[in-house]
């Protein structure tokens, strides 16, 4: 089958199309025929080696043999099925994220343990699936386990333009919650269409300076001091980040504690649970209350330019990537 491989860490330059063999579905796995993939910041953190202490999972100085084929979430075909699996037989279609079964969804085919993947929606394309399982389960982890979101309350997305962004304003609209938007230019007009109430262009205004205040921040980004972020927060507000500056995410996890001591704030960090609430987004998608936002898709051989276009921040939504 063909995949795309690296056999060391570095930029794009490192990613190569490749033939290798197609994997055996162990007892309790499942081969799946992928025809669609997404991009995320895991991939680009994966294939850089960074930060560092992550090699401590991938090989420190070398990804290791059986996770040399980047990609976590996908969306496909079951081919074929382990002699213990009990939820999917060959023809369904089905998605997941693999970031915790060895990665591999670049690449025609993949296995994956049964518990990593749901089966799709109805109406539901390979290319939205692809694109739905890590961005999505952050998205409702950090606005409701993490955050408390309810209705009526004021929210702020930073970093809204990307999966979990685009994902949050669309699950925030159906609950009545005012939402402001944070992202680029080129992306405010598509997160007015999403149902925004409010955008601001994060070159133009630091929305931690701004004298406004919010029930939940959700960051994707987490570049700003969690001091500022806090004092951006209603008295009894929620700040939870899913992701971005390492150093950043560090410092929220050392001061969370102490703002809480202070004051009724809560400052939260968001561990994944890979596809806990895909039953839930199947639940919103046929209702027609979420529609996944993507930019592409790019075949298989343009892994690197893709993840190189990813790298820029100008994308909107998901990356996809069609295998087949």
């Amino acid at each position: 089958m063909k995949a795309i491989v690296f056999t060391e860490y570095g930029s794009t330059d490192v990613l190569q199309l490749t033939e290798v063999p197609t994997p055996v579905p162990g007892d309790d796995e499942v081969l799946v025929k992928v025809h669609a993939a997404s991009i995320n910041d895991w991939d680009w953190a994966y294939m850089h080696g960074e930060p560092f202490f992550t090699r401590v999972f991938t090989g420190f100085l070398k990804p290791r043999l059986n996770i040399r084929i980047p990609g976590c979430d996908i969306a496909g075909q079951v081919e074929a099925v382990g002699k213990n699996v009990e939820r999917f037989q060959a023809g369904d279609n089905v998605y997941g994220d693999l970031c915790q079964s060895g990665f591999g969804a670049f690449a025609e085919y993949v296995c994956a343990p049964e518990t990593a993947l749901a089966p799709m929606a109805s109406g539901m394309t390979f290319n939205q699936a692809a694109s739905i399982p890590q961005a999505a389960m952050l998205t409702v982890q950090g606005l409701f386990d993490a955050g408390n979101l309810q209705a009526g309350q004021k929210l702020l997305i930073n970093g809204a333009g990307g999966g979990v962004g685009t994902f949050g304003v669309q699950i925030a609209r159906t609950m009545g919650v005012e939402i402001t938007a944070v992202d680029s230019s080129i992306k405010l007009d598509m997160l007015r269409s999403l149902g925004a109430d409010h955008v601001i262009d994060y070159r133009e205004e630091d929305f931690t300076r701004n004298g406004r205040h919010y029930d939940v921040i959700l960051d994707t980004r987490t570049k700003r001091s969690i001091l500022d972020c806090a004092r951006s927060l209603s008295p009894h507000g929620v700040y939870a980040t899913v992701g971005g500056s390492m150093p950043r995410i560090v410092q929220a996890l050392l001061l969370g504690p102490w703002i809480s001591r202070r004051s009724k704030k809560k400052i939260r960090v968001v561990a994944l649970k890979p596809n806990k609430d895909l039953a839930y987004m199947n639940e919103l998608f046929e209702a027609g209350k979420v529609t996944p936002v993507m930019d592409g898709p790019y075949p298989l051989s343009e892994v690197p330019e893709a993840l190189r276009y990813f790298g820029k921040a100008e994308h909107k939504g998901k990356v996809i990537i069609t295998i087949v």
